[in-house]
Formats: C-alpha cells, structure tokens, sequence
C-alpha cells in the first residue's frame, strides 16, 4: 500500500494524469466531502484529477499512512497549490489486483 500511495503522489504531482489513471480500477470511486461531489469510474477520476490536481497546480506530500488490513489504510496528506494550504485524510480501498478501488476524501 505505501508504494501505490507513493506512486499516485509521484504521478500527481508531475501532473501524469494516465500515469495516476492506471492505479485507479476501472470502476474506481472517488467521494470527496470537501468538494461535496462523488467521482465514478475511469472518467470521473480523470476528471478529479484534471480539476484538482493540475486545474489547481496541487502539490502532495505524505505524512502518515496507516495500514488497516490489506486492502484499507488511511493516509494523511500534505496540500499546497492555487487554493493555499490543506491537510487531507484519503481513506483508501484497493482491489484484490492491488488497484485503488475507492477513495474517500475530506479536509481535517
């Protein structure tokens, strides 16, 4: 798990939205709180990070992640980019293939 949140911070901070893509499953969901809206599948998380990440020039930076089981963890991050300075918490499920089947975010 600390590896594929390493490589979704990677990929996202470089602005790869295919690199970032590809640890998502097809049928991924992305339930932000702060943003008050759910992101379905392939094209809903495209369009999260395209509207997030690079709309916003979001720079990431891992504080803590705790692993619950193998397949959950929550994962605490560092945000700064066009909005100013936040501190998330990504509640994250991956699948039995080792990709990100749901994400719930929010902002502490």
């Amino acid at each position: 798990m600390q590896k594929l949140v390493e490589s979704f911070i990677a990929t996202a901070n470089a602005f790869d939205v295919e690199g970032a893509l590809s640890l998502f499953a097809t049928d991924a969901v992305i339930d932000d709180v702060s943003v008050g809206d759910t992101f379905v599948g392939q094209g809903g998380v495209h369009q999260y990070l395209e509207r997030f990440f690079v709309g916003y020039s979001t720079s990431s930076r891992l504080l803590s992640i705790e692993e619950i089981d193998d397949f959950h963890s929550d994962v605490r991050l560092d945000f700064t980019g066009g909005f100013g300075h936040e501190i998330g918490i990504l509640k994250v499920a991956i699948n039995p293939d080792g990709l990100i089947e749901r994400t719930d975010a929010d902002l502490e």
